[in-house]
């Protein structure tokens, strides 16, 4: 399996010495029933009875080792592939996330590494378990060969058919992951949902009967299949044993292969494999989901893991940003061709305070992604001061801005530059400005309390982008939902404080009445871009709805 060999490349001699301890643990239980065999059912001695218990002691120990070597392993390695799973979601580029969805990576950070933790807690008992087999058929074959031959062949007949019952567990297994996926995003659906759900129940009963549960049914379909081979395949191990030992009974008294000690002996090694083997059956669908999880992790084609963060930062000084015939086009759909931004032109002047107005799904967000580097242009250059970005800049280019945009995630924390914690006065001067500071209650440099109203949750969000100190603040549609006197105060007091600390502002803005405070107004209509000068800013001054529809 790819999965045991990606353990094994990562934790080479931690899993050596893990196996080595499953050998010397499956030597012992050997050990065990040779004593049996040599020293309590052909001698009896009273004096063999204190060595018995001593050995058994020893077979407890290494084998409870064993088992604690192999899941302390296990557990390590998924810390690991969790860690370097969320690190490489950091790491990927926006685009590639908003493809893959929410529920998508949702699923993933929770179902598919949880399926990878019980394969790894199940992984004792499999290698155990095959191991013990072949140390146990060993002995056997020095005590009978003719009577091992059989033995093993109906332990083959076993497996085989073991085998093909858990690979219809696989399959259902698969199939119960992609429901999964679904599942996860009917419950985002619900979740997120909720108010326009408790308004029309219409609504609601549609989404229960006719997308919910039917996934909900494809599901419960498939797991009850897959537990259903699941149990065979252990039942049928569990009888097929019992028969192996009927099997070496007839062989020896009915045909005379072996005289009694010795079926006696394949009979006790039977039943004591009875139980690893079983527990190895059973262990293998969840490696097999195991497996399943971790495909499934390896189709998200997330960016490779980096373990660092650092920003090679090359471009503090800049003074000029272009986009130069820049286009993007979206995928297209069953409902036709993407959307298609651009060639787009501009530039941004640093210090610049820049307004960018236009209709529902004109483009604006789009380029607001593009300028921020968020997207990679498909054609076209972004250039600094006259230089094209080259893949060793783009973080230093993202590095430049901090952002608010409509569909911002609510941090608590403040920080500012590399990281480091923010300026106490600048949070302080922010904090009076934008009126929050009776609103907030801090612990450190962390708010506690972020039930906040939406426009008190913008202000938060630009207090946070302020005190990064970013050269850029790119904010879309912030002023949208604060009352009318705050909304005065932003356009009025705050974008002229901000202006004087040198902070250059790309406002995504409908807020008509105060486009006279921008340095430029630019359209986007349609996906293409054009800047607003003269007579048409005046119009759009006076009527930004008129002139979007325009």
């Amino acid at each position: 399996m790819e999965l045991l060999h990606l353990v094994f490349r990562h934790y080479r001699w931690p899993f050596m010495g893990a196996i080595a301890l499953s050998l010397l643990s499956a030597g012992l239980g050997v050990a065990v029933i040779a004593f049996i065999n040599q020293r309590l059912i052909e001698v009896g001695s009273l004096a063999a009875l204190p060595q018995f218990l001593g050995l058994l002691a020893v077979l407890l120990a290494v084998t409870l080792g064993t088992q604690l070597a192999l899941t302390l392993l296990g557990h390590h390695f998924v810390f690991d592939l969790r860690s370097r799973l969320v690190k490489r979601i950091l790491d990927t580029d926006i685009e590639r996330l908003e493809q893959l969805g929410n529920s998508t990576l949702l699923a993933s950070l929770s179902s598919d590494v949880r399926n990878i933790t019980i394969g790894f807690v199940r992984l004792p008992e499999l290698i155990q378990g095959v191991v013990l087999t072949l140390a146990s058929v060993a002995y056997l074959a020095w005590l009978s060969p003719q009577m091992v031959v059989i033995t093993v062949l109906w332990i083959a007949f076993t497996m085989g058919v073991g085998w093909w019952l858990v690979s219809k567990v696989y399959r259902h297994f698969h199939l119960v992951r992609e429901s999964e996926d679904r599942l996860y995003k009917d419950y985002q659906s619900a979740i997120e949902g909720r108010k326009e759900l408790a308004l029309n129940r219409d609504r609601a009963r549609h989404f229960f009967d006719e997308r919910y549960t039917l996934n909900a049914r494809d599901y419960r379909y498939h797991i009850i299949r897959a537990d259903t081979y699941h149990l065979s395949a252990n039942n049928w191990s569990n009888i097929m044993m019992l028969g192996a030992i009927g099997v070496v009974f007839f062989l020896s008294n009915g045909l005379g292969w072996a005289n009694t000690t010795v079926a006696s002996t394949f009979a006790l090694t039977l039943l004591f494999l009875r139980t690893p083997l079983i527990q190895a059956v059973g262990a293998w669908p969840t490696l097999i989901s195991a497996q399943v999880a971790f495909d499934k992790l390896s189709s998200l084609e997330l960016a490779e893991y980096q373990p660092s963060f650092a920003v090679d930062d090359t471009l503090t000084d800049w003074q000029r940003i272009e986009l130069e015939a820049v286009t993007y086009h979206y995928p297209a759909t069953a409902q036709g061709e993407g959307f298609q931004v651009g060639p787009l032109n501009m530039t941004l002047e640093r210090g610049e305070q820049v307004f960018l107005i236009g209709g529902n799904g004109s483009g604006k967000s789009t380029l607001a992604r593009l300028l921020s580097g968020l997207y990679r242009p498909q054609s076209g250059a972004i250039k600094v001061d006259g230089q094209v970005l080259n893949a060793d800049q783009w973080e230093a280019f993202r590095a430049r801005f901090a952002s608010v945009f409509t569909d911002f995630h609510q941090f608590d924390q403040t920080m500012g530059p590399e990281g480091q914690p923010a300026d106490p006065q600048v949070v302080d001067t922010w904090l009076e400005r934008l009126q929050m500071q009776h609103k907030l209650q801090w612990e450190g440099d962390r708010v506690i309390n972020t039930q906040l109203s939406q426009g008190q949750r913008k202000r938060l969000a630009l207090l946070l982008a302020i005190a990064e100190k970013r050269d850029i603040l790119l904010l879309d549609e912030w002023a949208a939902d604060q009352d009318p006197q705050f909304r005065r105060l932003f356009y009025r007091e705050l974008l002229p404080h901000l202006k004087a600390m040198g902070k250059t502002v790309f406002a995504i803005s409908h807020d008509d009445s105060y486009f006279v405070h921008a340095d430029r107004l630019l359209e986007m209509a349609k996906g293409q871009l054009s800047e607003l000068k003269g007579e048409q800013r005046a119009r759009a001054s006076e009527d930004a709805v008129a002139q979007i529809n325009s």
